[in-house]
């Protein structure tokens, strides 16, 4: 298993944290929320690719849940059960979005405490600044 940060700034050690702290998690990566992988841990490049789009669909799906069926486009969490698997997606700063991959006994209730406190403490550095700076300005 790979720990990998392909930003800037190494954020491979936080989701290397994070999975350690959650029993039976397996793979987390920080993304932009285009679907860009900014850090990775538990993963090879391909698996982190793949986590990186499906998460990012996921989260896309329910914002515009959000929009249409509750009270704005803000979400706070979406959690797929597969089989063999579970996955969390949330927001995890501007622009960003943190996935994590669990073994199917988890408790959802922790691995959602545990993302939640990485993503309060740290949510400044979890940010994804735009790539087009001039593009937000309008």
């Amino acid at each position: 298993m790979d720990s990998d940060s392909t930003a800037g700034n190494d954020l491979g050690w936080l989701l290397e944290d994070l999975c350690g702290r959650v029993p039976h998690a397996r793979a987390a990566v920080l993304l932009s929320s285009d679907g860009i992988k900014r850090a990775v841990h538990g993963l090879a490049a391909d698996g982190a690719d793949h986590l990186a789009a499906v998460a990012s669909g996921l989260w896309s799906i329910v914002r515009s849940a959000g929009k249409h069926f509750g009270s704005g486009p803000r979400a706070r969490q979406v959690v797929a059960e597969l089989d063999g698997a579970l996955l969390f997606v949330a927001a995890a700063g501007q622009g960003s979005v943190l996935a994590v991959l669990t073994g199917p006994e988890a408790d959802p209730g922790v691995v959602g405490f545990e993302m939640g406190r990485l993503i309060q403490q740290v949510t400044s550095s979890l940010g994804t600044p735009p790539r087009n700076p001039a593009a937000v300005a309008r």
